[in-house]
C-alpha cells in the first residue's frame, strides 16, 4: 500500500490530513507556498497531539513519532518526485485546483494517485486537466480531520476501480469510515448540509428568530451536536458560499442560491472562526478555547 504521501495546503484541512496520515505511520510531505503557513500548520498539529495526550488517547512517544513523519516544503517539485499519493487541500476554488492538478500531473510519478479534498467541485472536471484521469479521485475528509470518522470517496467519470479500491482501503487504515459517492455537485455531505445552513441563514434574514434561538432549536429539537449557524462559522462562511455557488451553477436550481446575508457577510470579511467574527463573536483570546471545547472532546 502507498506509504509516501504529499499533502498540498497547510491550512485547517491540510494540516489535519497530514496529521492523520502521519499518526498512522505514513511518510508525509506537507507543501504550502508560505513558510509561515507551514509553521502554523505544524503548530496546530502539535497542539492537537498534545490535546490527545492530555485526554489519554496518545503517548508522548506516539506524538514524537507522528511529528517525525512530517517534513515541510514550499515547492511541490521538491516533494512530489517519489510520491505514491498526493492529496490537494487548497482553497475551494476551481481555477486554483485546476492549476495545482496540472502541476501535480507534471511532477508526480506515473503510478501516483492524485486526490482532492474538494467538498463540492467535480472530480471529472479536475481530472480533465491531467494525463491520468483514471488515477484522479476525491477524498473529502470532514473537519476536524483527526477526530471525524467519515471520508467521502468520490469517483470521477474515468476513475479506475483499482484507484478507487486502493483509496477506499487506505482510508480504513487511517481509522476512517470511507463512503462511496458519485460525482455530482456537493456530493452527499454538502448537498444535504449546505441547503440546511442556507435555510438557517434565510430564517435569520427574515427575522423569524435570532442566531442563538435558531441554533438552540436545531440542537435541542433535532439532536444536532451544534446549530447550523455555529457550524457555518466553524466551516468558514466563505467556504459555505463557495460550495453553494458550485451547486447553484451545477444544478441551476434556485434552492441552492446563497442568501444575501451570507454574501454580504463574506464580502465584509466576517468569515466565522477564522476571521474572529461570523454569526458569533470569536475574540482572539477566547478562540482557541472555544474551538477546542466544541470539537476536540
Amino acid at each position: 500500500m502507498s506509504k509516501k504521501i504529499v499533502v498540498i495546503g497547510a491550512g485547517t484541512m491540510g494540516n489535519g490530513i497530514a496529521h492523520t496520515f502521519a499518526q498512522k505511520g505514513f511518510q508525509v510531505k506537507l507543501v504550502d507556498v508560505s513558510e509561515e503557513a507551514l509553521q502554523k500548520g505544524l503548530k496546530t498539529i502539535t497542539a492537537n497531539l498534545d490535546r490527545m495526550i492530555a485526554k489519554g488517547n496518545l503517548s508522548d512517544e506516539e506524538k514524537t513519532g507522528t511529528l517525525r513523519q512530517i517534513s515541510t516544503f514550499t515547492k511541490l517539485e521538491d516533494a512530489a518526485g517519489n510520491a505514491d499519493l498526493i492529496v490537494e487541500a487548497a482553497t475551494e476554488n476551481l481555477d486554483l485546483k485546476l492549476k495545482i492538478f496540472k502541476q501535480m500531473d507534471e511532477l508526480a510519478p506515473e503510478n501516483c494517485i492524485l486526490a482532492t479534498n474538494t467538498s463540492s467541485i467535480s472530480i471529472t472536471k479536475i481530472a480533465s486537466v491531467t494525463s491520468r484521469p483514471e488515477k484522479v479521485i476525491g477524498m473529502h475528509f470532514m473537519n476536524p480531520v483527526p477526530i471525524m470518522k467519515l471520508v467521502e470517496i468520490i469517483k470521477g467519470y474515468s476513475t479506475s476501480k483499482e484507484t478507487f479500491d486502493e483509496i477506499f482501503e487506505m482510508s480504513k487504515t487511517l481509522g476512517k469510515v470511507p463512503t462511496e459517492v458519485n460525482d455530482y455537485p456537493g456530493f452527499v455531505a454538502n448537498r444535504i448540509l449546505m441547503p440546511m445552513i442556507n435555510e438557517a441563514i434565510e430564517t435569520l434574514y427574515n427575522g423569524v428568530a435570532g442566531v442563538q434561538e435558531i441554533d438552540t432549536v436545531m440542537k435541542l429539537g433535532m439532536a444536532h451536536p451544534m446549530g447550523p449557524l455555529q457550524l457555518a462559522d466553524f466551516i468558514g462562511l466563505d467556504v459555505c458560499l463557495a460550495i453553494l455557488n458550485v451547486m447553484y451553477d451545477g444544478f441551476k436550481n434556485p434552492k441552492y442560491a446563497p442568501n444575501p446575508l451570507l454574501v454580504n457577510m463574506v464580502t465584509a470579511g466576517k468569515l466565522g472562526v477564522k476571521s474572529g467574527e461570523g454569526f458569533y463573536d470569536y475574540a482572539e483570546s477566547k478562540k482557541a478555547e472555544k474551538v477546542s471545547k466544541m470539537f476536540l472532546k
